[in-house]
């Protein structure tokens, strides 16, 4: 259903600035052709460009699954990134167009789950809103825990209200203690079986993940998207053999697969550069990895054979690629 390859240029339809430096951007067809189809959970990748920022970043849709009219995506202006965001919300207008690919799902919703806990972060909401949207049209038994810093800077609230979903949310923010999520009893209470979705800052989800986990659900019943992540590229120096393209190159100690090979002029499509998002995602025909990613599951880690080039290193002196 996904169509990871579509590229589009859509229209910014409406851009509506959000409490908590968040814009939440309409994205139509300039035709007003329907666009491609999108399950919950989703994102577009989304071509920045401006000046010298030449960056592709991935934006969850928030959106309703059943509306083929319109994307809807939020952004956050974190003076932390890497000019990605900062740079959109800077030159994005009403009327404007953006550049996108997709939509693809690296976080797909299980709808037969006897129960879902989605758990949002900050900015990480946005596709735990479609997942929700999607979970009252089937009529499933869902919760959507929102945590934020304040009830000053929780977006959405509006689109939550129209959407007919505010009773199925529970706001969580860090400045009142009475509204403070107690996670340990949430997760006590869910039923067997239920799906746990957790999206957010690392820390957040690392808390979420480990307690869910200690509370006894099963790894395949925890679920999780990272939109950004700290990420070590750095390590001892290495080399790498493109098998294919018949050439060797060598990755120093702050250097990355992704920037050696290009520099040799072996193209590889790098998007996040943080190990999110799945696009450099190379097949291994020799040697062992150092896996720096957070895309990759633990079972395609220990087969052993694909790696993220973006980030991922050898743990030995070579590797051989299938490029």
């Amino acid at each position: 259903m996904e169509t990871p390859k579509t590229r589009l240029t859509l229209t910014i339809d409406e851009r509506i600035d959000e409490p908590g430096n968040i814009a939440r951007l309409r994205l139509r067809a300039p035709d007003g052709a329907p666009l491609p189809p999108f399950t919950a959970g989703a994102h577009l990748d989304i071509h920045i460009h401006d000046a010298e920022v030449d960056l592709w970043r991935q934006y969850s849709l928030c959106s309703d699954p059943a509306e083929t009219g319109f994307y809807e995506i939020g952004v956050l202006r974190d003076p932390n990134s890497r000019g990605g965001s900062e740079t959109l919300h800077r030159i994005v207008r009403t009327g404007g167009t953006l550049e996108v690919e997709g939509p693809r799902n690296h976080f797909p919703l299980n709808e037969a789950a006897p129960q879902s806990l989605l758990f949002g972060g900050g900015i990480g909401v946005t596709p735990m809103i479609a997942m929700a949207r999607r979970l009252r049209t089937l009529g499933q038994d869902f919760t959507l825990h929102y945590c934020t810093r304040s009830q000053d800077a929780t977006a959405f609230r509006d689109a939550v209200a129209d959407a007919g979903l505010a009773d199925a949310v529970v706001y969580h923010h860090d400045d009142d203690p009475a509204t403070r999520l107690d996670l340990d009893a949430v997760l006590a209470e869910a039923c067997a079986g239920a799906n746990i979705y957790v999206c957010g800052p690392q820390g957040f989800m690392d808390w979420v993940i480990g307690r869910a986990g200690a509370c006894g659900i099963d790894d395949d019943r925890i679920h999780k998207e990272f939109f950004s992540a700290d990420v070590d590229v750095s390590g001892e120096a290495f080399e790498v053999v493109a098998e294919r393209s018949g050439l060797t190159v060598s990755v120093g100690a702050e250097d990355t697969i992704a920037r050696a090979l290009a520099r040799a002029g072996i193209a590889v499509e790098v998007k996040c550069e943080e190990g999110v998002c799945g696009t450099c995602v190379t097949d291994v025909l020799d040697g062992e990895i150092d896996h720096r990613d957070h895309f990759l599951t633990d079972e395609e880690r220990e087969d052993g054979d694909q790696m993220c080039v973006c980030c991922s290193r050898a743990k030995g002196n070579r590797l051989v690629l299938d490029i």
